[in-house]
C-alpha cells in the first residue's frame, strides 16, 4: 500500500497512515495489515479499521474535540462504544483468521488505551489545576482548546504535540513557584515569550508539557549608567521584564541617543525573554 495514498479519514496531518498505524497501535501491524491486505483478505475490514483509527487520531490531534468529551461523560462513552461496534463487524469477518483476529486484537489494546488516555487526561488537569491554583490565579492555568493550539508552534510553523496546560503569570514572584510545581507534577516546561522564534524552541515535543507565557510580564525601566560586576566603568542599562517587546527597549534606548544592538525583523512582536 502507498505511504502516498490516505485512506485513514480525518487526517490532515502531516502524518502518513502508516506513521498513525506505528503511533497508534505500533510498527508490526502496518506489515501484518498489508499481508492481509496482500492475500486480498481485509478490504471492508481494514476500512473499518481505518475508520477507527481516524476516530481516535482526530482526537488526538484537535483539543476541542478533547474538551467537548471531557465535558461530557455520556457523549465520551457513546465513542468508545462505536468504536468496539465497529471492530466486532471485523471480527464478524475475520473468517477464523489467525493473524486477522491478532490484528482485531491488538486494535481492541489501541481502543482501550485510547479510554484510559481520556481518564488520565482529565485526572492530569484535575492534578495540575489543584497544585497550581495555590500559586497563580486560576484563570492564569489555561486548558482550553484555543489556548493549547496556538501554543503548539512559533513562527516554524512546525507541530509536534499539543501542551497539555499554558500557563500566564501575573508577576515574576510567582515563577519560581510555578516551575518547581511543575517539576513535581513531571510536567515539561517551556517559557515562550511573543513566539517569534525559528529555532522551534517553544514547539512542545510532549503532550504532559506546561508552556509559561511570559508577556504579561510588561514592567521596563529607563536607561542608565552603573557599573557591572567585573568592570570598572559605567556603561548603559535597562531593566527589562521578559515579556517587554523588543521595539520598546529600542524606543527607550533611543531617546537617550543610544542604539539597541540587538534588531531583529519580529522587533514589534519578539519579547526580551521567552
Amino acid at each position: 500500500m502507498p505511504d502516498r495514498i490516505r485512506e485513514i479519514p480525518y487526517n490532515y496531518t502531516s502524518f502518513s497512515d502508516r506513521e498513525i498505524v506505528f503511533r497508534l497501535m505500533g510498527e508490526q501491524w502496518w506489515d501484518v495489515l498489508n499481508q492481509l491486505r496482500g492475500e486480498r483478505r481485509t478490504g471492508r475490514s481494514a476500512r473499518m479499521l481505518f475508520e477507527v483509527l481516524g476516530d481516535i487520531w482526530v482526537v488526538h490531534r484537535n483539543p476541542y474535540l478533547q474538551d467537548d468529551l471531557l465535558a461530557d461523560r455520556k457523549r465520551r462513552r457513546q465513542l468508545t462504544q462505536a468504536l468496539c461496534h465497529r471492530l466486532s463487524q471485523i471480527e464478524k469477518r475475520a473468517d477464523n483468521n489467525q493473524l486477522a483476529l491478532d490484528l482485531l486484537q491488538a486494535a481492541r489494546t489501541t481502543v482501550d488505551e485510547f479510554e484510559t488516555w481520556l481518564t488520565w487526561l482529565q485526572d492530569q488537569r484535575s492534578r495540575i489545576r489543584r497544585r497550581l491554583a495555590r500559586i497563580t490565579r486560576k484563570d492564569n492555568i489555561d486548558f482550553s482548546g484555543l489556548a493549547r493550539v496556538s501554543h503548539s508552534t512559533d513562527a516554524t510553523d512546525w507541530r509536534v504535540e499539543h501542551p497539555m496546560v499554558v500557563l500566564h503569570p501575573d508577576t515574576e514572584e510567582e515563577i519560581a513557584d510555578l516551575v518547581q510545581a511543575c517539576i513535581e507534577l513531571e510536567l515539561t516546561i517551556i517559557a515562550r515569550g511573543g513566539g517569534t522564534g525559528y529555532t522551534g524552541g517553544a514547539i512542545p515535543l510532549f503532550e504532559n508539557t506546561a508552556v509559561i507565557n511570559l508577556e504579561k510580564l510588561e514592567a521596563l525601566g529607563e536607561a542608565r549608567l552603573q557599573t557591572l560586576p567585573g568592570t570598572d566603568r559605567q556603561v548603559h542599562v535597562i531593566d527589562a521584564q521578559a515579556g517587554v517587546v523588543t521595539r520598546r527597549v529600542a524606543d527607550q534606548a533611543g531617546l537617550h541617543r543610544l542604539a539597541f544592538a540587538v534588531d531583529p525583523t519580529s522587533q514589534d512582536a519578539s519579547t526580551i525573554g521567552g
